[in-house]
């Protein structure tokens, strides 16, 4: 440990006496906050690990310091991003973590977008353990099909068989670049992706009946109306799942279709009611 912490003290050593002044003028110099990290180190040896791991980062970021900008560590991002995890997460919630280290039972299955700006657990402050998540380009849900689908079909048994969740949930979301691509794909059977324009049509019906019923409206308009129609397609495609319809008609399972707008900050949520009618018989 006190390699580490001379260490912090060379570099620190090398500021400026105007960046010393500006630290003084913050509530108090550099060398008393050494002080008092080493007071508190040697009351308290169970920081040692923590402190060890903010030195290098502090250390790293001042070593980078190029022309007043601190160059973007992708490796630095994600220990730092444990690190921050486990201690205010991870530690001072053992009882949660103690019961999911035992296994996991959520309640909620979430088919979401893999875009990096809807992440389901933060939008609806999920905790570990409440959702079995999915995510995938423009939240889809393709038909049961052993053959093309079998990750999408997996994913649907573990969760309504295995992990018998009580809610399945497909939520869309504003300015899906996924859904705007269904939109402009072409109609005549030619791509030019070797995934993406295949795996977006599964929300085709959707786009068939907005052309039908929009007809020449304004194409923004189009597109929003598209994104919370595609969900109501991928409602409609669980019902092809054997367990999933066995669940709705035993009453332990329901859907749900959401929407997310980032850019108003609006959530919606709402449910198709499905039914079965009885085999006619002569």
């Amino acid at each position: 440990m006190a390699g580490k912490v001379r260490m912090l003290f060379c570099c620190m050593k090398e500021l400026s006496r105007e960046e010393q002044k500006e630290g003084e003028e913050m509530g108090g110099s550099y060398e008393a906050a050494i002080e008092g990290l080493k007071k508190l180190l040697s009351e308290k040896e169970d920081l040692k690990t923590v402190a060890t791991a903010k030195i290098e980062q502090i250390t790293a970021e001042l070593q980078k310091v190029e022309n007043g900008k601190v160059e973007f560590d992708p490796v630095e991002k994600l220990k730092n991003g444990f690190i921050t995890f486990k201690r205010e997460k991870y530690e001072k919630y053992p009882e949660l973590y103690g019961q999911l280290a035992k296994g996991q039972s959520p309640k909620y299955m979430v088919f979401a977008c893999s875009d990096s700006r809807v992440c389901p657990s933060h939008i609806l402050d999920l905790q570990p353990g409440e959702a079995f998540i999915v995510r995938n380009i423009a939240n889809m849900v393709p038909a049961f099909d052993k053959t093309r689908y079998a990750g999408a079909g997996a994913a649907i048994e573990y969760g309504v068989v295995h992990l018998k969740v009580e809610q399945i949930v497909v939520i869309g979301h504003s300015c899906c670049g996924g859904i705007k691509g269904l939109m402009a794909c072409s109609d005549d059977g030619t791509t030019s992706t070797d995934f993406i324009e295949d795996w977006i049509k599964i929300g085709a019906p959707a786009k068939a009946k907005l052309r039908a019923e929009l007809g020449e409206a304004e194409f923004i308009n189009q597109i929003i109306q598209l994104e919370k129609e595609a969900v109501n397609i991928s409602l409609g495609n669980l019902l092809t799942y054997p367990f999933v319809r066995a669940g709705l008609l035993t009453k332990t399972l329901q859907v749900k279709g959401g929407y997310y707008d980032f850019v108003k900050g609006t959530f919606e949520l709402w449910s198709l009611d499905f039914g079965i009618t009885p085999t006619l018989t002569a």
